[in-house]
């Protein structure tokens, strides 16, 4: 690999991290939250685009794509999946600055 393969590999990788560090703890908060939900991370390869968490509570359901800041890169079919979902049930995208906006918006949905 040549110098710019690997700065390239280690900048998107810690842009990873930063995404899986925030939704772990997000996992957490929404469990505690909604005690007896089942949080599912979906596997990546399922559908290009699917968002990265499933939440089953009660008789509800919602999705949730996650992202680092506000201003991170939709990947293709991101949008398409979120508005679809959000149609069914409840789905949006999540990132530290609006978390507690959506954790409301899903209290809302779980406890009507």
């Amino acid at each position: 690999m040549c110098l710019l393969q690997l700065l390239i590999f280690f900048v998107l990788k810690g842009d990873n991290m930063k995404e899986s560090s925030f939704q772990g703890k997000l996992i957490k908060d929404i469990e505690n939250r909604f005690p007896g939900s089942i949080v599912m991370k979906m596997d990546a390869n399922y559908k290009q685009g699917f968002p990265d968490l499933m939440i089953f509570y009660r008789t509800k359901w919602a999705a949730l794509e996650c992202k680092k800041d506000k201003n991170a890169r939709h990947q293709p079919n991101q949008d398409y999946y979120v508005n679809k979902l959000n149609e069914m049930s409840f789905a949006s995208f999540i990132s530290p600055e609006n978390k507690e906006e959506i954790l409301n918006g899903l209290a809302q949905i779980f406890e009507s």
